[in-house]
């Protein structure tokens, strides 16, 4: 199992002693979702986190109409997970399924919180991945979910996501950016 794409990825947060990185590796574990698979399924209490090596998975929830909505893309580089799920130790409000074939190192939630309880650099990865994550980056995602128009909205997903655009049907992106696949056809016939 080769995790240097992981151990590199981690690097960008915070630098691991040895002794916390072979610790981490030890809970590394390899895994592969065909695509149509699910990492985690709606309305189950999610254990793990997956680093993805190769491939995509989408995070979706299904709105009040009973539409699969897509809230977030977790290409090559990103990790998954239903993190308040796993948090508060309850259901999954969101399902996490691979869009491609998906190759990912998973290791379970517990056991890296004990990780963090016993080495500082690793507390100091998870506070700003999370400072990052889920507050930096998700207060300017929900204003402009709320208040940006759909172009504003593509050019942000562009930016977010470069390179995703060829990898995904119209409908994903039109999912994610709250709009109808004919109005993204309109957007997209009209000019960037």
């Amino acid at each position: 199992m080769k995790s240097d794409p992981f151990f590199k990825k981690i690097a960008t947060y915070t630098d691991l002693s040895e002794p916390s990185k072979t610790a981490w590796q030890m809970l590394l574990r390899e895994e592969f979702y065909r695509k149509g698979e699910y990492f985690v399924e709606l309305g189950q209490v999610p254990t793990k986190i997956g680093f993805v090596v190769e491939g995509l998975f989408s995070q979706n929830y299904i709105s009040e109409a009973g539409d699969a909505v897509i809230k977030y893309f977790f290409p090559e580089g990103r990790l998954a997970a239903s993190m308040g799920a796993m948090l508060a130790h309850t259901p999954s409000m969101f399902s996490i399924v691979a869009l491609e074939d998906t190759r990912v190192l998973s290791y379970r939630f517990s056991e890296f919180k004990k990780l963090t309880e016993k080495y500082n650099d690793v507390a100091s990865f998870y506070i700003r991945y999370m400072e990052r994550h889920w507050i930096v980056e998700k207060e300017p995602l929900e204003i402009s979910l709320r208040y940006d128009n759909a172009r504003q909205r593509y050019h942000e997903f562009l930016t977010t996501y470069p390179g995703l655009v060829n990898r995904l049907k119209k409908y994903q992106m039109a999912s994610y950016l709250g709009i109808t696949p004919t109005q993204l056809s309109r957007l997209l016939s009209s000019g960037k």
